[in-house]
């Protein structure tokens, strides 16, 4: 009899997963998701879900949305990924994580279906799971976050209430495509016929380009630039506007389908998601003074921009930043985004996939007169806070995985 951690520890190990061994454990395609489904008495078609897409800001989407339906007095489901400490933080009811107990048995349970010829990656047994635990705990709607991409995603196997794209950037461009357009593409695979859409992206020829779309599958949208309505969030950072707008349109459609979501709920649903959802990472003060430290999963070139761009409006002394990436980022495109008059302290993620900072110190160097290499997250800021002073700020981020070592 195997114990949780042994069951997780074969999950991580013998199960491809991207997340440690990058595109060799994408499986593009439905055959092992449906079959997965197919095992469970298909899940996926027994419960309501809202299907959110995106480079960046489809993490914060979700969970915006699903902080606001707890408070309607819904009772949601809410996966995400990746998830920055426990595994189970990916599936959630009403903010709680699934429970260990759960995870053992489905995986027990699972991998005896496996064969040589059905062998399905870590996010394919995870979005089975996800399904299959909301289905089980009968849940009214469940927000799925898409993986990676959209239209080969294993979550695409399902007919949601509505759909959301938030925004697209260059990240991925090895399995997504290497142009806006492209990527733009492949997050468009979520839209279906007659399905509503809402269409949180910017910029204004992508913008475009998904509204021809939708059009063309005859899918009723919501361009979520119109909305002009703020509300107030836990979850700071200028650049959650976006999100909020999305997060807005997906309410509309909801409500027209005959949800009760008033005004109170979404008020106090943005207030409340980080009590409620226990999201972390976005924007997060880890230490309001002496010095102020934030940390942030920002980890391409247009998360950045916007990081830069909430710091340019921020005053303080010093600023101390420690990064680490993963394999396969355009450090040539991320890099010449960042604060020019700050102190770098670059670091290794922990994982396989982890870049250690040696193998790109001459793209550092062409950037950056003031850096340090160390060799962890935690050495990184711990060598930042010997050095800050109490006027000064301390960002940490770059990877999803860096902000999973120190919080």
């Amino acid at each position: 009899m195997q114990t949780y951690d042994e069951i997780l520890e074969w999950l991580y190990s013998q199960v491809s997963n991207f997340q440690n061994v990058g595109q060799s454990a994408y499986k593009p395609g439905f055959d092992n998701i449906l079959k997965l489904c197919e095992i469970l008495d298909n899940p996926h078609k027994k419960i309501k879900t809202i299907h959110i897409a995106g480079t960046n800001g489809k993490g914060s989407t979700s969970n915006m949305v699903a902080s606001i339906l707890k408070e309607a007095g819904y009772s949601v489901g809410l996966f995400t990924s990746p998830h920055l400490k426990n595994f189970t933080e990916r599936i959630r009811v009403n903010g709680e994580e699934c429970e260990n107990d759960y995870v053992f048995n489905f995986l027990t349970n699972i991998r005896t279906y496996f064969t040589k010829d059905f062998n399905p990656s870590f996010f394919e047994l995870t979005t089975a799971m996800a399904f299959d635990y909301f289905t089980k705990k009968k849940v009214d709607v469940a927000v799925i976050e898409v993986g990676l991409g959209g239209r080969l995603d294993s979550t695409n196997i399902i007919s949601p209430q509505v759909c959301a794209i938030t925004s697209i950037s260059l990240d991925h461009t090895e399995l997504l495509g290497d142009t806006l357009e492209k990527i733009a593409w492949e997050k468009a695979g979520i839209i279906k016929t007659k399905i509503p859409v809402v269409i949180g992206e910017e910029k204004e020829n992508i913008k475009n380009y998904l509204i021809d779309i939708c059009k063309e599958r005859n899918a009723p949208y919501i361009d979520a630039t119109s909305i002009n309505k703020e509300y107030i969030s836990d979850i700071t950072g200028i650049y959650q506007s976006q999100n909020k707008r999305t997060v807005l349109g997906i309410i509309h459609f909801l409500n027209e389908q005959g949800c009760s979501i008033k005004e109170e709920h979404i008020k106090n649903g943005f207030l409340s998601v980080k009590k409620n959802m226990h999201l972390r990472g976005r924007w997060d003060i880890l230490q309001e003074k002496n010095p102020l430290i934030i940390c942030d999963t920002a980890h391409n070139e247009d998360g950045f921009k916007k990081v830069t761009d909430q710091l340019s409006k921020m005053s303080f002394n010093e600023l101390h930043m420690v990064l680490g990436f993963v394999k396969g980022k355009n450090l040539d495109k991320v890099f010449p985004l960042l604060p020019e008059n700050a102190n770098y302290y670059f670091v290794k993620p922990s994982i396989a996939r982890g870049l250690p900072p040696n193998e790109y110190e001459e793209k550092i160097k062409k950037f950056f007169s003031k850096y340090k290499i160390l060799s962890s997250a935690h050495d990184g800021l711990n060598y930042s806070k010997s050095i800050a002073n109490e006027n000064d700020l301390i960002f940490i981020g770059g990877s999803n995985f860096i902000i999973s070592e120190i919080i």
